[in-house]
């Protein structure tokens, strides 16, 4: 008795102090019962089962994206099977290797508990402690049951989020994130079409999604791009292993008038493995193993990220049928300014068109160059990719390089287009590259 009591004071001690002398019991049966997940999810393996694959243990100190959670998972697992005793050894190594894994901690804490006592309740504590720990209790809740409900509703084998519509061989890697499951998909764009590789749990703005406004503590929602990768030595210890920051406000943020800057993908600080489901000022955290290995996979500027409330996932084949009408339109655009004719090529243009800062009327001589710079060669585009973002209007944000006929190359060109009724319009165009 004196020994488990001992092993209960450490796990309690390990936490950060305001976690300490907290006193937690099990977390609801009813939650681990029947949990079936793919294999695959995890640190990217393959296949799939309808249960889970065990993870085996690495030694103490080798961090390794989506292990810990792996781990934690394999807890479960035995705690919902009965299997008490070695569910208790798997946590206590789990809390060793990762002390400041708090679920972890919470879990190995639990366990212990759960052996002087049934569980009556979830949460069954004093009263006086209760008062002081619910707030905590409930951040690691959420954050338990988040993880487990993205485990139970695997995306269908295959499929792919349907903002997705195409990528070119330049985009490497994509990124999804799904608010409705706190969790990060990562992608590989293989020869044969995109590829789940792995996904993570991560946290989001502590008032929701759908940024609007500077400091309104959202993450923003739509179709972005990396666009660098900041050195952790010159960011503080909040933001963990390092940061990727995005391109928000995008052309269509800009465009519905909403502000702010400075939303990252980033790490956490050294002494948290992970945070609550909501918990930060608009970014986008995961754990620093996980997000160490996006940062060691990704490219700048040409790695999107899709951000959503609740991702569609789609088959290849349906994607490709919906994206027919737009590549109808496209390829009309690609005809008239083949062309150079100036009229032609206009029409495809909005009237609230706007090109960094510059009205279509203003834009329009720079536009008239080009043609007379074609003088009528047809244009090819290369390294086509189309994303498609679906809200309130249907847009697709569209790059290419634009190679005129007898040339090698030519600028690496984004378009924003709108639908507007049955016809496709442009309202942003401009050089990335």
């Amino acid at each position: 008795m004196a020994a488990w009591r001992k092993q209960r004071a450490m796990a309690l001690s390990a936490l950060p102090s305001g976690y300490m002398k907290r006193h937690f019991f099990m977390l609801t049966m009813a939650a681990l019962v029947g949990v079936t997940m793919a294999g695959h999810a995890l640190a990217g393996n393959k296949g799939s089962a309808k249960t889970a694959r065990v993870t085996p243990v690495k030694p103490r100190n080798v961090i390794q994206a989506g292990l810990a959670e792996a781990r934690l998972i394999e807890v479960y697992q035995l705690v919902a099977s009965a299997q008490g005793r070695d569910a208790l050894s798997k946590a206590e190594s789990l809390v060793r290797d990762y002390p400041h894994f708090q679920l972890a901690q919470l879990v190995y804490g639990d366990l212990l508990a759960a052996r002087t006592r049934p569980v009556r309740i979830v949460g069954d504590v004093p009263e006086s402690m209760l008062k002081d720990g619910a707030p905590i209790l409930a951040e690691l809740r959420d954050e338990s049951q988040m993880r487990l409900k993205a485990l139970r509703e695997r995306p269908p084998p295959g499929a792919i989020p349907s903002q997705f519509l195409a990528l070119s061989p330049r985009n490497k890697h994509a990124i999804a994130v799904d608010a409705s499951r706190s969790r990060l998909y990562l992608f590989e764009n293989r020869p044969t079409g995109l590829a789940l590789v792995a996904d993570y749990y991560i946290s989001i703005g502590k008032s929701g999604m759908e940024k609007n406004i500077e400091g309104d503590l959202r993450t923003p929602m739509g179709v972005y791009f990396i666009t660098s990768n900041l050195d952790p030595k010159s960011l503080k210890d909040f933001y963990g292993s390092g940061a990727l920051p995005i391109n928000y406000p995008n052309v269509l943020d800009s465009k519905r008038g909403k502000t702010g800057s400075g939303i990252w993908l980033h790490g956490t600080p050294p002494g948290q493995f992970s945070r609550p489901p909501q918990a930060t000022d608009g970014c986008v955290v995961l754990a620093n193993p996980d997000l160490d290995r996006i940062i060691r996979t990704v490219e700048v500027r040409t790695t999107p990220v899709v951000i959503s409330q609740r991702l569609n996932w789609v088959t290849p084949n349906s994607a490709r049928s919906a994206n027919k009408p737009f590549e109808d339109a496209l390829t009309a655009w690609q005809s008239a300014k083949s062309s150079g004719n100036m009229d032609r090529v206009l029409s495809f243009y909005s009237l609230d068109f706007n090109s960094n800062g510059k009205t279509l009327t203003e834009w329009t001589p720079a536009l008239r160059t080009e043609l007379n710079k074609g003088r009528g060669r047809a244009i090819q585009l290369k390294d086509l990719s189309l994303l498609r973002w679906t809200d309130a209007t249907d847009t697709m944000v569209v790059t290419f390089g634009e190679v005129t006929d007898g040339t090698r190359t030519g600028p690496t060109k984004r378009q924003y287009w709108a639908r507007q009724g049955n016809q496709w319009k442009i309202f942003f165009e401009g050089v990335i590259g």
